[in-house]
């Protein structure tokens, strides 16, 4: 006697021995870091929207506009990402500023 195996009357039933698939655990986002320049009054202007632009990818007119808000404000934000990434961008910043002998700082914050 051969055995069709898509017979629904082959297969038992038991509830005691349901095999049931793991719930999946809710995947959240990273949380996000704001990389925070702040204001000094040696570091040039020039060589801040030089460093916007290389290291956050701006465009003159916003390197500008950040630049500018950075001296006016004391602070402004350059750009929002995950943790690793913003502390890597604001350690080559301020390593940048060393080698070019400006005390231009960036920080870190979590984003809200």
């Amino acid at each position: 006697m051969t055995v069709n195996p898509l017979d629904p009357d082959h297969f038992e039933q038991h509830d005691d021995d349901l095999a049931t698939a793991p719930a999946k655990p809710e995947l959240q986002p990273p949380p996000m870091y704001r990389v925070i320049m702040l204001n000094d009054d040696y570091t040039p202007m020039d060589f801040v929207v030089e460093v916007l632009e290389s290291y956050f990818a701006m465009s003159r007119e916003q390197s500008t506009q950040t630049m500018l808000a950075v001296h006016h404000q004391g602070q402004a934000v350059c750009g929002i990402y995950t943790r690793d990434i913003a502390e890597t961008k604001a350690h080559q910043v301020s390593q940048y500023a060393r080698e070019c002998n400006h005390p231009l700082l960036c920080e870190i914050e979590q984003d809200a």
